[in-house]
């Protein structure tokens, strides 16, 4: 039991830090609905005194003289729309900058979460699936907002309780105290309701991120599904995760189902008992039918603000374990923004790998890798599967950071650059290359700053223009989602151009070719190296490739096993082995 209580008191006291770190972020909108609040709730009981002025002042009256004072009419038709005017304004206000404040909440969250994940290093997203990351994009982001949206009417329910709590005071001492027993019941009530829907919540949010994952990843293995006959079993296991978040949302409406009649009973239990005795203390003299009917009124008007209360409390929950799954991101540790004071030379870089060790999950990738490349030379990399080529590439690159040992980049270590400065300097292009569903020109040209006559000289040097030019509407054809409109070669070298463009000094090629025939590749590698001043790194899997570099590092069993030129590297058995295969493979 007292582990209970702790708890809920945590939920609650984590509830109420997050309220006022997310109000804190836009206090302006958030100020204007506590205003309209308070309007609402001033003018709401206002009504209620109003109605019993009409009760006493019009409707008995009336009942005497069979007539209705016209003057006393209009007067009252009067204040009852000035009443009601100031109630609209009052909702208008609190919805409307509610609704804001949530939403720029929403919106600074979104933009912390993109600039978080920019800035994180490439190992973290290792770590973390795609679907996980689109869900605290989305549902995240929005669900930890979402506890703000009933919370300026929770709060006007604060001003709603004092002003109506004078009013019956004020109007009948003995009434009063029906409303002092009903409603702390219905809080405590409310609060019993939240603490029971707060575990099924957090398990709606888990279970949320889980369907999205798996969502994400049958999408975007769609053609591996396909081809295995995974359907079936992809099917089943989305089924599988639909099915339990089903199960904690109906868990989640039982709860509701269980509760909810109750909350909605207990005012309307007060207005009978509020009626029964009003009606004797009516007869006794000590209150007029109008201030009964407007005590009852009140009891009428309190009943759904006390439900928004309730609704804040439980959207508590599900937003505090929101809000801790993006916590977890943002409190993630990011890669160091150095200074902008260091520069780099123009021209080709030398770059360096001094010692390099990286190791994923304890498993050895790198182990003590040395290597310097002179400024405007081309290296070819080459090893068997899994030695440990593409990780160095991009430890390179500056997209991996070395568990030990550095990279210099002409001296500089590559962790002390800027990384607008870096990646402008170095290009990398992957094998698996990822295009934007927009035209092949923006595709090359990401910023759009490039003229059309330097998009096209990149797109032949990757020898990739003629086939573009080809195209009905040339550089303006638009290529579905991650290019899939092309052929593998074809997006390598749309990819190749959009490197090139930057006119890189330092060009990574992670077997960035290996999706088109020998021709093709050596005409682009022959384009290269007659077109552009820059050092050029190469994972190469192909004998041809291999022969244009000015020296070769051959990697096995994650170290280095050698470096020069092939012919001096083809003394070394396996290097000759490896050499033999990659020349039989092609024949």
């Amino acid at each position: 039991m007292a582990t209970d209580r702790a708890a809920e008191s945590s939920i609650l006291r984590r509830g109420l830090s997050l309220v006022r770190r997310q109000v804190r972020l836009h206090p302006g909108p958030f100020a204007v609905s506590v205003v309209g609040a308070a309007t609402f709730a001033l003018f709401t009981v206002g009504a209620t005194v109003v109605l019993g002025r009409v009760i006493d002042d019009l409707v008995t009256p009336s009942f005497d003289t069979d007539s209705v004072d016209t003057r006393a009419l209009r007067n009252m038709v009067l204040i009852v729309l000035a009443v009601t005017s100031l109630k609209v304004v009052g909702v208008v206000l609190r919805r409307y900058f509610a609704g804001m404040t949530s939403e720029r909440v929403q919106r600074s969250n979104r933009l912390h979460l993109a600039d978080q994940y920019l800035d994180l290093p490439m190992e973290w997203h290792h770590d973390h699936p795609t679907g996980e990351l689109l869900a605290h994009a989305d549902n995240d982001t929005e669900v930890s907002a979402e506890v703000l949206h009933p919370l300026p009417f929770s709060l006007g329910v604060a001003f709603l309780a004092l002003f109506a709590g004078a009013s019956l005071l004020l109007v009948d001492p003995v009434l009063a105290l029906v409303a002092f027993t009903i409603f702390p019941a219905l809080i405590v009530l409310n609060n019993y309701y939240s603490n029971r829907v707060k575990d099924p919540a957090a398990r709606v949010q888990h279970s949320v991120g889980r369907v999205s994952s798996i969502a994400h990843e049958s999408f975007d293995g769609a053609l591996v599904v396909k081809t295995l006959g995974r359907e079936k079993d992809e099917v089943e296991r989305f089924s599988d995760a639909v099915d339990e978040l089903r199960v904690n949302r109906v868990e989640v409406g039982f709860t509701r189902a269980m509760f909810e009649p109750i909350l909605d009973t207990l005012p309307n239990v007060g207005i009978v008992v509020v009626l029964v005795l009003g009606i004797y203390r009516v007869d006794a003299g000590a209150i007029r039918p109008g201030e009964l009917v407007q005590i009852a009124a009140l009891f009428s008007v309190l009943a759904f603000p006390m439900r928004v209360l309730g609704f804040f409390l439980e959207m508590m929950p599900p937003s505090v374990v929101a809000q801790a799954r993006l916590d977890a991101v943002f409190a993630a540790e990011v890669e160091p923004q150095p200074g902008l004071g260091t520069t780099l030379s123009p021209g080709p870089l030398e770059i360096e790998a001094v010692g390099v060790g990286l190791a994923y999950d304890s498993l050895t990738v790198l182990d003590n890798v040395s290597i310097s490349v002179k400024p405007g030379e081309i290296l070819a990399i080459v090893g068997s599967t899994a030695s440990g080529k593409s990780t160095l590439v991009h430890a390179l690159a500056g997209l991996l950071k070395p568990d030990t040992g550095l990279v210099l980049v002409n001296g500089t270590d590559i962790e002390d650059l800027d990384a607008e400065i870096r990646t402008k300097a170095i290009s990398l292009v992957f094998q698996e290359s990822f295009l934007f569903a927009d035209s092949l020109r923006n595709n090359i040209d990401l910023d759009g700053t490039a003229s059309d006559a330097e998009v096209a000289e990149a797109a032949m040097t990757a020898n990739v223009h003629d086939y573009i030019a080809s195209l009905d509407q040339g550089y303006g054809t638009v290529v579905g989602e991650r290019g899939v409109t092309l052929s593998g070669g074809q997006r390598q070298r749309v990819a190749l151009a959009r490197a090139l463009l930057r006119s890189p000094q330092v060009l990574l090629l992670d077997d960035a070719t290996s999706a088109v025939d020998a021709a093709v590749e050596q005409q682009i590698l022959a384009g290269l190296r007659a077109t552009l001043s820059m050092t050029t790194i190469i994972v190469a899997q192909r004998l041809s490739t291999i022969e244009l570099a000015d020296r070769v590092l051959y990697i096995a069993d994650h170290e280095v096993a050698g470096i020069g030129t092939h012919a001096e590297l083809l003394a070394l058995p396996g290097y000759l082995s490896l050499v033999t295969a990659y020349e039989e493979a092609a024949t």
